[in-house]
């Protein structure tokens, strides 16, 4: 699960060196902050704004706010090392454009996401193609990638290889890719043209993902398992909603967990992610009353979540309550009971990046 700073999105508050506020800039990122700034005036290309000589023509994007490497657990990194090592390897001129394609964003989680994606192409396209240059791709190349990602064929660059990615996954890792490739045609560092690589129109939409109207159904259904005095169900489901958070994190939340920051009841809940890391999400309303009266009936430590005969919640649990809020909000049941905890989570995280990756 990716944390998304509150400047980027009133949805969720991003996890940056343990406090709120704007990616770490350094004074080496706000060098590489002005290039992208005179590249995006047209006073000069990617290629030529970073100068390449001296100690300036090593510069490792690890040194750009936000993306500080990860050498070890617990070492403050923000991104994975061996993805910063690979891009500083890459040839100088198309290290810079990617730098400069980075700084594009001040969002650390946005940069860390785009730095991910484009590491995992790169290990592909060596996999099938080690001739092949990063700035030469077309968009046949971005074509065979994402149907191998759909297909489960990819080996390299991915958590589970041989497992199919959603199509969800694909279509953002896509996306990021492709905002790549135009913001290096507009800095006049690749020749062909970019219609080549933006994105290819959605596939027909899987009938088990909820869209937009069905979320608000959904929402509607949170609300009249509340009233019927399943305040357990109707939380878990609302902040499956909302954070996008895995299962297991849900059935570990504790009083300790939740903070207000304002009177009134909790309004951030902190969540670990599936690497662990401490994730803090803004408590949408609607779940604010459920986690007061859910808090008053626990002690320190116990979990907020539990089934009525006190056992813990597992992901069958949490299942039958999203089933069950769907078909108590309208949703068809046809719909409702293809829902499921992993394909909420990857709904909800695709709807966070949406308008920050591209």
């Amino acid at each position: 699960m990716l944390s998304m700073p509150p400047a980027a999105s009133d949805k969720q508050v991003g996890k940056q060196d343990g406090k709120r506020g704007g990616p770490r800039v350094s004074p080496v990122a706000d060098e590489w902050r002005l290039v992208a700034m005179a590249e995006e005036r047209g006073e000069t290309g990617v290629a030529q704004a970073v100068p390449d000589r001296g100690e300036e023509a090593v510069l490792s994007v690890g040194r750009i706010g936000g993306l500080r490497p990860r050498r070890r657990p617990g070492d403050g990194g923000e991104a994975s090392g061996a993805d910063v090592d690979l891009v500083d390897a890459l040839p100088p001129a198309t290290r810079r454009t990617v730098a400069a394609w980075l700084l594009e964003r001040q969002s650390a989680a946005t940069r860390q996401a785009r730095l991910q994606v484009l590491a995992a192409f790169v290990r592909w396209l060596r996999s099938v193609d080690p001739a092949i240059e990063l700035l030469a791709v077309t968009g046949a190349h971005l074509d065979a990638y994402c149907d191998a990602a759909r297909a489960g064929k990819l080996t390299v660059g991915v958590r589970n290889p041989g497992r199919p990615l959603s199509r969800t996954t694909v279509s953002r890792k896509r996306a990021v890719l492709s905002s790549f490739y135009t913001f290096a045609w507009r800095s006049g560092v690749v020749r062909h043209d970019h219609a080549a690589v933006v994105p290819r129109p959605a596939p027909p939409r899987d009938p088990a993902v909820l869209g937009r109207a069905d979320r608000r159904l959904l929402r509607e259904g949170v609300a009249r398992l509340a009233e019927e005095g399943r305040a357990a169900e109707a939380a878990a489901v609302a902040l499956l909603d909302a954070t996008g958070a895995p299962v297991s994190a849900l059935a570990g939340l504790t009083v300790q967990d939740l903070r207000a920051v304002t009177a009134g009841g909790p309004a951030v809940v902190t969540v670990h992610d599936g690497r662990g890391d401490l994730v803090a999400f803004p408590v949408p309303p609607p779940a604010r009353a459920l986690l007061r009266a859910l808090s008053a009936a626990r002690t320190p430590g116990e979990p907020l979540l539990r089934r009525p005969d006190g056992r813990p919640v597992d992901v069958q649990w949490v299942t039958a309550a999203l089933t069950a809020a769907a078909l108590a909000g309208g949703v068809p049941r046809e719909r409702a009971e293809l829902l499921d905890p992993h394909m909420m989570r990857a709904t909800t995280v695709t709807e966070l990046m949406r308008d920050q990756v591209i």
